[in-house]
């Protein structure tokens, strides 16, 4: 499954990476490759819990084509 991801820089310092589609599966690193890899893991611990937990997981988002 792929899932949209997008890499802030942060407030203070470093690189804010989420996935929308995720509510709440957010990471951070120094770097953007590091906020890439650590949300990543993120979303595959989320998933993980969401199937653990039984809840169904969100429908993947394609992004617009102009966006490609």
């Amino acid at each position: 499954m792929k899932f949209t991801v997008i890499i802030e820089k942060g407030q203070e310092s470093g690189f804010v990476a989420y996935a929308p589609e995720l509510k709440g599966c957010v990471s951070q690193g120094k770097t953007k490759r590091e906020a890439l890899n650590n949300v990543k893991k993120a979303i595959n611990l989320y998933l993980e819990a969401l199937i653990e937990d039984g809840l169904p997981v969100p429908p993947v988002v394609l992004p617009h084509p102009q966006l490609l």
